[in-house]
């Protein structure tokens, strides 16, 4: 069986150095949601050249595609393997379009394929968060514009080492006030170990600042040449606009200090209703489809 084990802090390098030149727009193809979410996704491991994860529920043995370049065969060779030693049923996620393609093509008739709109990613061009052209996104030019009316002497910072502590204040007051549920408590382990591990794992932040307290914040950190990946974003939602301008705000910053990249990607929506409104409101340039594939038992 493959020696697959709990992501840690030290995964991050070689996870890194297999999946950056990939230059994959999945948000699951990133050391960052592998390690911050891996109460979700499961235990990683390095399978011929690639990086998978796996996670076992009710004897369904599920695996992340195999992220990384060149042939990805001998990688799903791996891994069916894997499965099939523990004697359970195999199962991909992450399995994008081309993925799709390329598994019916490998395997003809051999997978069945289910989307699972909730791991759907948002991506957007840089220009287009950074600048909310056009007719269908002036609703959010609206929302900054009265932001910057009625808070007139709000500022953003940067955030570093030295006034992370403010970001970790504000997500506490914001957890305190929303109800608990298993997905809340997945996101605080995933966001402490952001906060944890802010400068080993190159994250970026920008704060958003009125009368000394953080009233927004948003993380994120570069997936590859032309990917970013957004992975935390929170704000007072009763203090109106505080979540276009954090948002709006972050991607410009992130286009000065990168400005070769093209997309960001704001990750899913888990389901969830009112983050899938919001996502969907600024009007994604992709919507990345994303499937589970299952291996048909053979009859």
């Amino acid at each position: 069986m493959l020696n697959f084990h709990k992501p840690s802090i030290d995964d991050y390098g070689w996870i890194h150095d297999i999946l950056y030149p990939a230059n994959l727009p999945g948000a699951d193809n990133t050391f960052h949601n592998m390690y911050f979410w891996e109460c979700y996704y499961g235990e990683v491991a390095e399978v011929c050249g690639h990086v998978t994860q796996r996670l076992s529920q009710n004897g369904v043995s599920t695996y992340l595609y195999p992220a990384g370049n060149g042939d990805v065969r001998p990688a799903l060779e791996e891994i069916m393997q894997d499965a099939k030693q523990r004697g359970e049923k195999f199962c991909l996620r992450g399995v994008t379009d081309d993925r799709k393609a390329r598994l019916e093509s490998l395997y003809p008739g051999k997978f069945t394929f289910t989307a699972y709109r909730d791991s759907y990613d948002y991506i957007y061009t840089v220009e287009e968060l950074t600048e909310l052209h056009g007719k269908k996104l002036q609703a959010k030019r609206n929302h900054c514009n009265r932001f910057e009316q009625d808070h007139p002497d709000a500022r953003t910072e940067i955030i570093t080492p030295e006034n992370l502590a403010l970001c970790r204040e504000m997500v506490q007051k914001w957890y305190e006030v929303h109800e608990w549920n298993e997905q809340i408590e997945q996101e605080k382990t995933a966001i402490s170990r952001a906060f944890d591990h802010f400068e080993a794992v190159h994250m970026d932040g920008l704060m958003l600042i009125e009368n000394g307290e953080v009233i927004a914040f948003s993380m994120g950190a570069r997936m590859n040449e032309q990917y970013y990946d957004v992975c935390f974003e929170k704000a007072y939602s009763a203090i109106n606009g505080a979540y276009a301008m954090i948002n709006r705000e972050f991607s410009r910053m992130i286009a000065e200090k990168y400005p070769e990249l093209k997309f960001l990607n704001r990750e899913d929506d888990m389901g969830e209703p009112g983050l899938r409104k919001a996502k969907e409101s600024y009007q994604p340039t992709l919507l990345l489809a994303k499937y589970n594939a299952t291996l048909r038992e053979e009859e």
